[in-house]
């Protein structure tokens, strides 16, 4: 039985090119990629597991990091380098196919579905880039896009296949229905990099902290943050959840500054946290605490095994707040 690899999102797109391609009596092995900023759909493991295919999960790494800081082939509106991506994506799947003794890729991929990485252009820079010229099969679309080879060889059958294109879902939908994907996703919001408010995020890390650390590429995601210096950050909770998070991380030896006699958000700090950034973060959490706030406002500062009070009267000027809000 020929055996491929499917670049599996969780989305209605990647699912409908799996059932596409299995009902050809390939077998299929799903891969999911799991980036720091969380562009892929957590649920890819349970899809795999309803469609009957097997499941392999990549996570990305510093070279993945290094791809989005200095991509080939440029970012899109925000810092969002979709082409390179994709490149960095189907390489590392390359090197499950090569493993698994598959033969050929496929991907739920529609022309002209996406503007910076689903056009004919695009998809055939990738494929050279990653080495896969000829091999990637695009189910939902490829009666639009050259013969490849596993169509060359007689493994799939082309008439079978569809001509998708744009961003109309009608025609996925009418296949959800054929194959029984019941309640399907709803279409992808896209990726974080896109956001204009996450790529400043981004762009400032890039900026200030050089070092390929995934686990500060991660807090990205979580709460409001500021830079106070070049070399210190704090990072505020949104709700409960965020400010219990970042309530964990002082195990980890980060600075931790807390409300103590009132109620807000809790914060944390990479880098310096000397008393001019405590007051400063402490003037921070006020003005986003809840209100009203008592006359003298006592926050505690942990660090390690030591904690210590800080006081504060008034919350931070909204000209200070502009001047160190990233986003």
């Amino acid at each position: 039985m020929p055996k491929a690899i499917a670049l599996l999102s969780g989305g209605l797109d990647s699912q409908l090119a799996i059932c596409l391609v299995k009902e050809q009596g390939v077998e299929i092995e799903a891969v999911n990629f799991q980036t720091m900023f969380n562009c892929c759909k957590d649920d890819a493991r349970q899809v795999a597991y309803n469609l009957g295919v097997g499941f392999t999960l990549i996570r990305a790494d510093e070279s993945y990091l290094e791809r989005v800081r200095n991509p080939k082939f440029g970012y899109g509106r925000g810092i969002n380098p979709c082409v390179d991506c994709r490149s960095y994506m189907f390489e590392r799947a390359r090197a499950v196919m090569e493993h698994a003794g598959a033969a050929f890729m496929i991907t739920g991929e529609v022309v002209g579905q996406r503007p910076m990485s689903q056009k004919m252009e695009d998809f055939r820079l990738i494929e050279k880039d990653a080495g896969l010229e000829g091999l990637i099969l695009r189910p939902l679309s490829a009666k639009l896009l050259p013969v490849t080879i596993p169509e060359k060889e007689g493994v799939i059958d082309r008439a079978r296949l569809f001509d998708i294109q744009g961003r109309s879902r009608a025609r996925l939908l009418e296949l959800a229905r054929h194959y029984g994907i019941e309640n399907p996703p709803n279409a992808s919001s896209g990726c974080a990099l896109t956001q204009p408010q996450f790529a400043d995020k981004v762009r400032d890390l890039f900026e200030h902290d050089p070092g390929h650390d995934i686990w500060k590429f991660e807090l990205l995601k979580t709460g409001r943050h500021f830079r106070l210096s070049p070399e210190t950050k704090i990072i505020l909770g949104r709700n409960e959840n965020q400010n219990a998070h970042l309530e964990e991380l002082r195990f980890q030896g980060l600075p931790l500054l807390r409300p103590h006699n009132f109620a807000g958000p809790a914060a944390i700090f990479l880098g310096g946290a000397n008393p001019e950034m405590q007051a400063q973060g402490a003037s921070i959490i006020l003005r986003y605490a809840q209100k009203p706030l008592p006359e003298i406002c006592e926050l505690e500062f942990v660090r390690g095994a030591e904690t210590a009070i800080v006081t504060a009267s008034l919350p931070a000027a909204e000209s200070f707040i502009e001047g160190v809000r990233i986003a």
